[in-house]
């Protein structure tokens, strides 16, 4: 395995993940209550493998018989980093929300999985992630590849379970809008600096 190219994938699944959206919201809030932590976290994290690995095998492949799509993949996937960049600048400027457990009343395991696998798999951000933008990003490193999805199935898993278990370490921080507003700026940043490799890859 290639620790260079692993700790790349590793950084930018985490980079792609960290954003604040309905699917770590919720698993911050089941994470707050202490409620089927465990299932949700483990739900989340082999969602995303199985996408991961679906990305990088699938265009690969592609690759090998359409050519021409690895240059259009490259510049679609830097001018929608460039986006995500410039929306996380955005939301660190003007946003001053910040996360909170909701209160609700205990649901039960059934209506807990069902929740998460429908945030997961019903969003399509998460397929333009993970199967289209870590798919492309995985061809710069031809017969490496997977060294790079080992890497950023391990951002997945390392984030997700950090968020379900420590949300209680984590409460009185994020319950501050700085917070948040420093995350998305450490984000905007990572995104940009991915989209310029990803030109200066052509």
């Amino acid at each position: 395995m290639n620790l260079s190219i692993y700790f790349t994938g590793l950084t930018m699944g985490l980079s792609l993940i960290v954003a604040i959206g309905a699917q770590n919201a919720f698993i911050l809030r089941q994470g707050l209550r202490n409620e089927h932590v465990l299932a949700v976290c483990l739900a989340c994290a082999l969602s995303d493998a199985a996408l991961i690995v679906l990305g990088v095998t699938s265009l690969q492949q592609i690759a090998r018989l359409m050519p021409w799509l690895d240059p259009v993949m490259r510049y679609g996937g830097a001018a929608f980093l460039a986006w995500y960049g410039a929306k996380s600048l955005h939301s660190a400027v003007r946003s001053n929300a910040a996360l909170a457990a909701a209160e609700a009343k205990t649901a039960s395991f059934r209506q807990t999985l069902a929740t998460c696998l429908a945030l997961t798999w019903l969003n399509p951000h998460v397929y333009l992630d993970t199967v289209v933008l870590l798919g492309t990003i995985s061809t710069r490193y031809p017969g490496q590849q997977a060294s790079f999805a080992a890497g950023a199935v391990t951002g997945s898993f390392l984030f997700f379970f950090s968020l379900g278990y420590g949300a209680t370490w984590l409460r009185p921080i994020f319950s501050k809008p700085s917070s948040w507003r420093m995350l998305e700026t450490l984000v905007a940043a990572t995104m940009w600096i991915i989209a310029f490799k990803l030109i200066g890859g052509m």
